[in-house]
Order: C-alpha cells, then structure tokens, then sequence
C-alpha cells in the first residue's frame, strides 16, 4: 500500500511540474515574442459636414448609414442676402467619400458656419488605437506585424502593421490636472499606438472593442 501511495504521490507531483512547467514556458513565450493587451478599440476619421453660410435648413437628403460619395450634395439652404451667382454657397456638400455615421441636422434649423450637421468616416480607412504600456514601448517598432481580434466578430482574426506610435503618454493629454497632493501614487502610463489593418471584406464599426497581438519578434 505505501508503496502505490507513494508512486500515486509521485505521479501527481510530476503532473504538478509539468503543469507548471507548462503556464512558464506559455507566460514566458508570450512575453517574448508578444506585447499583447485588451486596452484598444477600432477608430476612423471623423470628417465633419458643415455650411458655408448661415440660413434656414431647407433639404437634407441623407441618413445615418447612406454611403456618400466626394461633393455629393447632402443638404441646402435658404438664400438670405447672398447674390443669385453664388447659389453653391448654399449647397452642403460631402467633404469625401465615406459613410455618413452621424446626422445632427433638422430641416427648418437655422445652421451656422463651423456648425456639423452630420459626421462622415471612409469605412476602407479604418484603424486601431492601441494603449500599451510604458515598461513595453521599447519594444514596439512602426512595421511590426499586428494580430487583432475585435469583439464584434468574436475568434476572428484581423491582421495591421503598426504605424505610428504616440509621442506622449495619455495622461499628458488628459484635462484633468495631475494631483498636488502630498502623496504620491505612482501609476503604469499608457502609450497611444496607431495600427493600420490590412484589407479586410466585414463591416466594422468604429468605437468597438479590440485586442491586439504584437508580434515583436
């Protein structure tokens, strides 16, 4: 019997080690030849539609989700004091080709210059915003091969390269003042870190949740 017992205890000791062994070897791979985290979303270009002069809103010819090409006329406005010869000051025009995201605007507003009256993204521009931490950006290089899953697809895998990485920490960009306190906390820092993905057939939404893979070597 202390015989068994004592191959039994064994035999779990060595499943134990190996185990281990095992969750090392993995933790150890990953930080190798990875920097990984879940602190990324997908981004695009926010491209704002707005008058040239100020008038009444007469027509508004789109809706959020309609594809628009470059200087299609979106919307048009009430003429007030302007000459005849300049009519196209009153015509709203879509600054590029894209998909309208986001329409503000309600006919029969009073619309002003520098005012959006809707929000336009090319859909074939998008890219990922990675936070990464300080104590890993030495290792993060423009052109490095990108792994990327985005929660709206589930196990889906996206490929990007890097493309730019920031050149401040997210706290230096931050509104709120740091602390004056007499205690001190010192906290991780986060880089920004912009990955372009590589052509891709799904629609995907910007403002989504992703996580990225670096492959650093």
């Amino acid at each position: 019997m202390r015989g068994k017992r004592k191959g039994l205890i064994i035999s779990i000791l060595i499943v134990i080690i190996a185990a281990l062994g095992s969750i090392g070897f993995y933790y150890w791979y990953e930080n190798t030849y990875y920097v990984s985290t879940d602190d990324a979303r997908v981004d695009a270009d926010l491209v704002n539609v707005t008058p040239q002069i100020s008038g009444k809103l007469l027509e508004l010819n789109v809706d959020e989700g309609d594809n628009v090409v470059k200087n299609q006329i979106l919307a048009r406005q009430e003429m007030t004091n302007i000459p005849d010869t300049d009519v196209d000051e009153s015509l709203i025009r879509s600054p590029i080709s894209g998909v309208v995201i986001k329409k503000q605007g309600t006919v029969g507003e009073i619309w002003s210059p520098g005012q959006t009256l809707a929000t336009v993204i090319d859909p074939d521009k998008l890219y990922i915003t990675a936070n990464i931490e300080e104590t890993k950006l030495g290792k993060i290089k423009i052109g490095q091969p990108v792994t990327i899953t985005i929660d709206e697809y589930g196990s889906k895998k996206f490929t990007g390269k890097i493309k730019s990485v920031g050149e401040a920490a997210q706290s230096a960009l931050s509104i709120i003042p740091s602390t004056t306190s007499g205690t001190f906390t010192k906290v991780v820092q986060r880089i920004p870190i912009k990955i372009s993905l590589d052509k891709f057939n799904n629609k995907i939404l910007p403002g989504t949740n992703a996580v990225v893979k670096i492959h650093i070597k």
